[in-house]
């Protein structure tokens, strides 16, 4: 079996694990974020370098909804050179809390936090600064790594001992998933497939939930559809109050 093969087959290992193994914190996310949509709170979504590649994920795309707010600071979504630099922003304590206390957030609120090793100061600070608020916070970690590795946070603590909703992505050891012969260091990392598989489930059971209570999905429609600008336009302007990325 090749590497092409290797990959697939880990890949799908960990998709099955995930949706047996995280299938009721799945369910408990999915009720949040309809909660909020059904109360007209916001929804923000949050990950440094890589991991923020799950929020970009999540926003302003065919399918997605429409109040899911990234959270976009300078430094954390690879934006920077040298590259090295976001490493470097990313253990900064404090800077989560500048950035969450920048955000249009209240009570009642919902962010999600991406995160695989989870002891990075930046996304502490800012589930920290959530919870102190009263938002409710849904982590997605990879608790393999996050058990073996120390915070790197004043507290000592990780990003999940912040999350009120916990979603393990199962991944390995540091993320990176298939073994070469001859050559010590694995290839391949898993959190990005895997975390935009769990939260796009999470966010299509939030908007069914939504369906079976009578409530319109606030979800886009591709603007490359014949409609599909007028679609998106009119859902926007619904949801206006809880959208700040326009």
């Amino acid at each position: 079996m090749n590497a092409i093969n290797r990959y697939y087959s880990r890949i799908n290992e960990i998709l099955a694990q995930v949706f047996s193994e995280e299938a009721e914190n799945m369910e408990k996310a999915a009720e949040v974020i309809a909660k909020a949509n059904m109360e007209k709170n916001s929804v923000f979504a949050f990950g440094c370098n890589h991991a923020g590649l799950i929020t970009l994920e999540l926003f302003y795309r065919t399918g997605g909804m429409v109040t899911v707010n990234p959270v976009r600071a300078p430094g954390m979504m690879l934006d920077v050179s040298p590259i090295t630099m976001s490493s470097q922003m990313e253990r900064m304590d404090g800077y989560g809390k500048i950035i969450f206390d920048g955000l249009p957030a209240k009570e009642g609120d919902v962010i999600i936090i991406h995160s695989v090793s989870g002891r990075n100061a930046v996304t502490i600070d800012m589930a920290k600064a959530a919870k102190e608020k009263g938002l409710t916070v849904i982590v997605v970690t990879n608790m393999t790594t996050a058990s073996s590795v120390s915070s790197r946070h004043s507290s000592g603590k990780k990003l999940h001992d912040f999350g009120d909703i916990v979603l393990d992505n199962h991944g390995d050891l540091g993320d990176a998933s298939v073994e070469l012969a001859g050559f010590p260091q694995k290839i391949a990392s898993t959190s990005t497939v895997v975390g935009a598989a769990i939260l796009n489930a999470v966010t299509a059971r939030a908007s069914e939930i939504l369906m079976e209570k009578g409530i319109t999905p606030p979800v886009f429609m591709s603007g490359n559809i014949d409609g599909g600008d007028a679609y998106n336009n009119a859902v926007i302007a619904e949801h206006k109050d809880n959208i700040f990325y326009m």
